[in-house]
């Protein structure tokens, strides 16, 4: 098992001084996600080769890992230009993530919810043109269902993935939106089984609460999606449930401190999570 933290919070960290700060904060691993200067949200990677080199040698002086690269692109978007950009943009991240000696990407189905089905269309195109790229690279992908993307609910998520019928292909589960996802971790942790390689860690409080006053959003009837990701305890994620039903199926896979909500206070948060996991971990006899 791999314990990671998802470094947004510090994405102002220039790049080659990221891995060093990782280990100082405790962490042997950690989640390439979106960066400016990297692979940006929804355009095309910022990287060349050489910087990608100089990253790989900081990151082995450092004892760090990549546990895993995380780019989000309109892949699903139901326009076909931004599809057919998005899928330029796939492969080349997918190749980048090669280069760096890393073997597993996550990302997000995306697509719109209220095209649904025109979305999901986009889905399988981009998955055709894609999942060779990923065999030739030998890349293993993680999907999580998000609030707001094409598929928000956990289960059919899973079937939706099961549905790719790929060996490479697997689920992640994101604690923060576990009241997007149906309000039932043990039931999706255990329908994903073995399909579940990924857990994101964070709080958030559960939106439908309070007769669904939890959030008061204006005008009503306005169809955004809240959610934090908060420091575990700061939230109403059942964790103690959370991590029992990862003990009942066996997992062993990755296990990522993601945080967004605190970069005022980012080095204080990644250390109390990176500690906070491990009790959680070590309670249900699971090891690192």
């Amino acid at each position: 098992m791999k314990l990671s933290l998802d470094p947004y919070m510090f994405r102002r960290v220039p790049l080659l001084e990221l891995p060093g700060l990782v280990a100082d904060l405790g962490y042997e691993w950690l989640e390439l996600s979106p960066r400016d200067d990297f692979l940006p949200f929804f355009n095309h990677p910022r990287v060349d080769d050489a910087r990608v080199a100089a990253f790989r040698t900081e990151l082995d002086a450092a004892g760090v890992g990549i546990s895993s690269v995380l780019p989000l692109y309109k892949w699903s978007g139901p326009d076909e230009d931004e599809r057919q950009a998005a899928v330029r943009y796939w492969k080349r991240a997918i190749r980048i993530t090669a280069e760096l000696g890393v073997d597993v990407m996550n990302s997000e189905f995306n697509g719109r919810p209220e095209q649904a089905a025109r979305s999901e269309s986009q889905f399988w195109r981009s998955m055709e043109e894609l999942l060779p790229v990923f065999e030739a690279e030998g890349v293993r992908l993680v999907l999580e269902p998000h609030p707001d993307d094409f598929e928000e609910d956990g289960k059919a998520a899973i079937d939706l993935i099961r549905g790719i019928n790929h060996p490479l292909v697997s689920f992640l589960y994101c604690a923060p939106h576990t009241f997007h996802m149906g309000n039932d971790a043990p039931g999706i942790i255990s329908y994903a089984g073995e399909l579940l390689t990924n857990i994101h860690v964070a709080d958030s409080f559960d939106h439908t609460g309070s007769s669904g006053l939890r959030y008061i959003v204006n005008p009503p009837g306005s169809t955004v999606r809240v959610h934090q990701h908060l420091d575990i305890g700061q939230g109403e994620v059942d964790f103690d449930e959370l991590f029992a039903s990862l003990a009942t199926i066996g997992f062993d896979g990755t296990v990522t401190a993601c945080v967004f909500a605190w970069e005022e206070r980012a080095r204080e948060s990644s250390t109390f999570m990176r500690e906070k996991i491990t009790d959680l971990l070590m309670k249900q006899g699971m090891q690192l």
